[in-house]
């Protein structure tokens, strides 16, 4: 069901093959299992397999390093098309994504060389690790500390809420390293990301360094959302993100903003397959002699879901092209973050409305959507937090003279 929202002006035929290819891609090995293993909360193996194959691993990877070298926008409208099939998916190559352009941005030479070429194949698969039990938003309150011993770093602490904690193979794992910082230095200079190898799997994946098991979870299933403990973890020098400590903040941040518009994708593609469900049931279902979808009050609720699937779809390609064409694009893909997410929860709830009883039902698609849109009110920073970005922004950019 391709109709005329959310579509996109100005693309090349190679941006327009690979979509094309993702949605088919969609239609055919996604949407007819998704709610399936959703239910199963199992990991999709073969729609991984398939992914491998089509590229998308290694989309904004560069050429030279194996991957399609596409942009920033490429990759967010093809986690647009993938969410809309099961927004799991999108969360599989999400933080393996974040942390190739981690790579590609900061790494040393000799990193790039080593990880890029097996992460466009998909071989390895990366994830990103931030947060901690008790600290969600406030990063400068990490306690996991790095500390150079010999030749190598020993890590040690507690890590919370890892997409792809076990499937992955590489964390980028973001560590106090307060030694060789004078006293006094604030938390996020001396702060340090380090890229560290693993076994896929759960338990003692390698000395020091344990993956406890999934954690259980309302939505967003499929995906495994792990801890991560690290006990006496060594870690060689040469496995620190650009070869020295203290830019770990600066490294995630970075992450973090392109991962934002990779969430706005997620709530634009979400939203449109509410929107596509909500339009189909509406004209199938009848009452008191007709389709509902002839009810003015339906008519209106249609129209609302649909100015808001455009809405936040143009929001997020300007915040993509922004960061494309070298600018900064915080204010942006805050924005586009903060409302693509709100907009998607009212659209999975207007689609779910329209369903009437049976949008309560397990058999019926919308139910496994209203599970998943709240994530996206809490992923890569809670809406409170990106209005905080976007308010101190505008401060900036609107501060009165004199």
């Amino acid at each position: 069901m391709s109709g005329r929202l959310a579509q996109t002006e100005g693309l090349t035929d190679i941006q327009r093959e690979i979509l094309s290819t993702v949605r088919d891609f969609v239609d055919k090995e996604i949407l007819p299992v998704a709610t399936e293993l959703e239910h199963r909360d199992e990991y999709p193996t073969q729609i991984v397999e398939g992914l491998k194959e089509l590229g998308v691993f290694g989309l904004m990877i560069p050429e030279e390093y194996g991957g399609l070298g596409e942009s920033l926008l490429t990759y967010a409208l093809t986690v647009e098309e993938i969410a809309r099939g099961w927004m799991s998916v999108s969360g599989i190559i999400n933080t393996h994504f974040i942390v190739a352009y981690m790579l590609k941005q900061h790494g040393t030479q000799e990193q790039k060389e080593y990880f890029l070429p097996k992460m466009a194949a998909g071989e390895i698969r990366g994830a990103f690790s931030m947060s901690e039990p008790a600290l969600g938003s406030d990063v400068s309150a990490i306690t996991s500390k790095g500390v150079a011993d010999g030749g190598d770093y020993v890590l040690t602490g507690q890590k919370m809420w890892l997409t792809n904690g076990g499937s992955s193979t590489l964390v980028a794992v973001l560590c106090r390293t307060d030694e060789g910082h004078p006293e006094g230095t604030p938390p996020h200079k001396s702060m340090t990301t380090f890229l560290v190898e693993k076994e896929a799997g759960f338990g003692e994946v390698r000395p020091g360094l344990t993956i406890p098991g999934k954690i259980d979870k309302m939505g967003y299933k499929g995906v495994d959302t792990t801890e991560l403990i690290m006990d006496g973890l060594r870690v060689p020098a040469d496995r620190v993100l650009g070869g020295a400590t203290g830019r770990g903040f600066y490294h995630m941040m970075d992450g973090v903003e392109v991962g934002r518009v990779n969430v706005a994708a997620r709530g634009c593609g979400v939203a449109q397959r509410a929107f596509e469900l909500g339009v189909s049931y509406a004209q199938q279902r009848h009452t008191f002699g007709k389709p509902i979808a002839q009810h003015q009050a339906i008519q209106f609720k249609l129209a609302e879901m649909a100015t808001k699937v455009e809405a936040a779809h143009a929001m997020m390609v300007n915040a993509a092209r922004k960061k494309d064409s070298g600018q900064r694009n915080d204010l942006e893909a805050g924005m586009a973050k903060y409302l693509a997410s709100e907009y998607c929860k009212e659209v999975v709830e207007d689609a779910f409305r329209i369903h009437g009883g049976y949008g309560f039902s397990k058999e019926y698609e919308i139910e496994r959507l209203y599970r998943e849109a709240p994530m996206l009110l809490i992923g890569e920073g809670t809406a409170e937090i990106q209005k905080m970005i976007i308010g101190r922004r505008l401060l900036e950019e609107y501060r009165i003279q004199g």
